[in-house]
């Protein structure tokens, strides 16, 4: 069972695919994670030798910035967004899309579920 960076790796996936199981991996850097530690990608997590995955371990540690490191990052950045009060800040802040998206219709995973404010009325009316 390998283990890299407080994580376990899925023992029946490829080493390519189970390495983006880690927060900040994604495909490309895996590849090229890899490549540098001269392992087949098509090799299974549980068919690495302990050689091989501290080898991985290492390669991440020294190159990556990962998991709760890059999580911290990202909310610094969110929160420096917020404070300097810019438009991308605004809209984190409101929980609308933030790239320029339109909101008329769709964004609703940003939303959240739509308010029935009409269905309410009929039903308090009927009453």
């Amino acid at each position: 069972m390998a283990r890299i960076a407080g994580i376990t790796l899925p023992p029946d996936k490829r080493i390519e695919i189970g390495l983006t199981y880690i927060y900040g991996i994604g495909r490309s850097k895996s590849n090229t994670i890899l490549e540098e530690a001269k392992i087949d990608r098509d090799k299974k997590v549980k068919a690495l030798t302990e050689d091989e995955v501290n080898k991985i371990r290492q390669i991440i540690e020294k190159r990556e910035k990962i998991e709760g490191d890059l999580r911290k990052d990202v909310m610094m950045n969110i929160k420096r967004l917020i404070d300097i009060g810019c438009y991308r800040g605004f809209r984190h802040k409101r929980k609308l899309p933030v790239r320029g998206q339109r909101t008329k219709t769709n964004a609703r995973t940003r939303k959240g579920p739509r308010g029935h404010t009409i269905k309410r009325l009929k039903e308090t009316k009927s009453s």
